[in-house]
C-alpha cells in the first residue's frame, strides 16, 4: 500500500470512526508488585471496580481510559517482567488467573493488555541486554505497550506488508495495521514489520513519533471497548535499538506461542465465570416460575437448577484446565525443549477450546434462564455472548481440536507460532 493509499484509508477510517484519544504522560510511577499473591489480591480489588459500569461502557462503546490507567498504575502490567530486572516474574498460572479475574468483570479490559504481555515476553526471549534494561524499566514505571500486528487486505492475517527499509542512511517504517488492540491506550506502539532481509521484526515506537497515527474505528458487535482499530505508519523514522528480531522466537523451541495463547484462553474462562455469576445473581433476583409449576421462586425450577449445575461444572473444569496449562507453560519456560513447548501448546489449546465453548454456553444459558426480561438493553446481559463470540475469532478453535487430536493420536508436534 502506497503512502497515498494509506492516507486515503485513514481518512475513510476517520469518517467511520473517531480520532484516537489523547494519552497523557504518566504523572507518577506505577506501583511495583512483588509476588504472585499480591498480583491476585490487586486483580480481585480492581475487578470489583471494573465490574461497575461494564455494561454501560459496552452499550456506549466507551473506551475505558480511566480504568486502564488504574490497571497499569496498579503494577499488574509489569508482573511478567523477570525478577532480575525488578519485576515480580510471576508464574504463567498467576498471569492467566489475573487475566481471568479481570475478564470476568469486563472482558474488553481483560483483553487489552494481552499484546503488552506478549511484547514483554518477546523482549525477554529475543531482546538485547540494553533493550531489556530500557523497555523493562519503562514498563515497571507504568508505560503501556500496544499491538500493531495484524493487517487487512493480505492473503492471511499473518502476511505483512508493513516494512522498514534504509533510505539516505536512516531507517523508515511504512504500513498500516488493523485489530490493533491496546494501541489506543499505549505509550509505546510495537509494530510487527518485515525488514530488508524479509524476516519479521518487532519495532518499538514512542507514541509521539511523527508519522504514527491512530483511528478509533473498531466497530465489532463484541469486545466493543478494546479500541482495536487502525494504526498507520508513514515514514516513521526508527533506529536499530528499537528493533527486535521476532522470527527467532519460533525457529527454536520457546514458550512464546503458548504464553501468548494462555492469556487469550484466560479471557474466555473469565467470560464464562462472569456469565455464570451473572446468571446466578439475575435468576435469584428476577426469574419468574414457569406457569405449570407451583413453586414460589423462579430459581426453584428444577430444569434451571440442573442447567446452572451443568454450567458450573463446565466452568470449573475450564478453571482447572487453565491452572494446569499454566503449570505446563511454566515448565516449558524453565526448560524450553521441543517436547515441553509442544506439550505447553497442546495444554493451552485444550483450555482455549473448552473455555471458548463454555463461555458461549454460559452466556446463552444466562439469557435462557433469565427469561424475556433479561434481553432488555438496560441489563446489558447480551454482552457476555457477544464478547465471547467476538474474542473467539482471534484464532479458530476448530484448529485447536485438529492439533490436539494429531498430538495424542499420531504424536505429531504442533507448529510453533503465536496462535498455538
Amino acid at each position: 500500500m502506497s503512502t497515498n493509499d494509506r492516507k486515503l484509508h485513514r481518512e475513510a477510517a476517520l469518517t467511520a470512526g473517531r480520532p484516537a484519544p489523547h494519552i497523557a504522560a504518566r504523572r507518577s510511577l506505577a506501583h511495583v508488585v512483588r509476588d504472585d499473591a499480591e498480583a491476585i489480591r490487586i486483580a480481585k480489588d480492581l475487578a470489583l471496580e471494573f465490574a461497575v459500569g461494564a455494561a454501560q461502557r459496552d452499550r456506549e462503546r466507551r473506551l475505558p481510559l480511566a480504568e486502564i490507567d488504574r490497571f497499569s498504575q496498579s503494577g499488574l502490567w509489569a508482573i511478567s517482567i523477570p525478577k532480575e530486572y525488578g519485576g515480580a516474574g510471576v508464574s504463567a498460572v498467576t498471569l492467566a488467573e489475573v487475566t481471568a479475574i479481570i475478564s470476568a468483570a469486563d472482558s474488553s479490559i481483560g483483553q487489552i493488555p494481552q499484546n503488552h504481555f506478549y511484547m514483554v515476553e518477546a523482549l525477554r526471549l529475543a531482546g538485547g541486554e540494553e533493550q531489556k534494561q530500557h523497555y523493562f524499566r519503562r514498563v515497571l514505571e507504568g508505560d503501556r505497550l500496544g499491538n500493531a500486528f495484524t493487517e487487512i487486505g493480505t492473503k492471511t492475517p499473518v502476511d505483512f506488508k508493513t516494512h522498514f527499509a534504509e533510505r539516505d542512511g536512516k531507517l523508515y517504517l511504512n504500513g498500516q495495521k488493523f485489530y490493533a488492540t491496546g494501541s489506543l491506550f499505549a505509550h509505546i506502539v510495537v509494530a510487527v514489520a518485515k525488514g530488508p532481509n524479509g524476516r519479521v521484526h518487532l519495532v518499538f515506537i514512542d507514541r509521539a513519533t511523527p508519522g504514527l497515527d491512530f483511528v478509533d474505528d473498531w466497530s465489532s458487535f463484541g469486545q466493543r471497548s478494546t479500541g482495536s482499530g487502525t494504526v498507520t505508519f508513514d515514514d516513521v523514522e526508527v533506529t536499530p535499538f528499537q528493533i527486535v528480531d521476532h522470527d527467532g522466537s519460533f525457529e527454536e523451541p520457546t514458550p512464546m506461542g503458548p504464553f501468548a495463547q494462555i492469556i487469550h484462553a484466560a479471557v474466555q474462562v473469565g467470560i464464562a465465570r462472569g456469565a455464570l455469576a451473572e446468571t446466578i445473581s439475575y435468576v435469584r433476583a428476577h426469574a419468574r416460575p414457569f406457569f405449570e409449576l407451583t413453586i414460589e421462586h423462579g430459581y426453584e425450577d428444577p430444569h434451571t437448577i440442573h442447567g446452572v449445575g451443568d454450567v458450573a461444572i463446565r466452568v470449573h473444569a475450564a478453571d482447572a484446565l487453565l491452572a494446569r496449562a499454566g503449570r505446563i507453560v511454566d515448565r516449558a519456560t524453565t526448560e524450553p525443549t521441543a517436547a515441553n513447548v509442544a506439550e505447553a501448546s497442546i495444554a493451552v489449546a485444550e483450555v482455549k477450546a473448552l473455555g471458548t465453548d463454555v463461555a458461549q454456553l454460559a452466556a446463552t444459558k444466562l439469557i435462557e434462564f433469565g427469561g424475556a426480561r433479561s434481553t432488555l438493553e438496560s441489563y446489558g446481559l447480551d454482552r457476555f455472548w457477544r464478547n465471547a463470540r467476538t474474542h473467539s475469532l482471534h484464532d479458530p478453535v476448530r484448529w485447536k481440536y485438529h492439533h490436539i487430536g494429531n498430538f495424542y493420536l499420531t504424536g505429531i508436534l504442533p507448529p510453533r507460532h503465536g496462535a498455538l
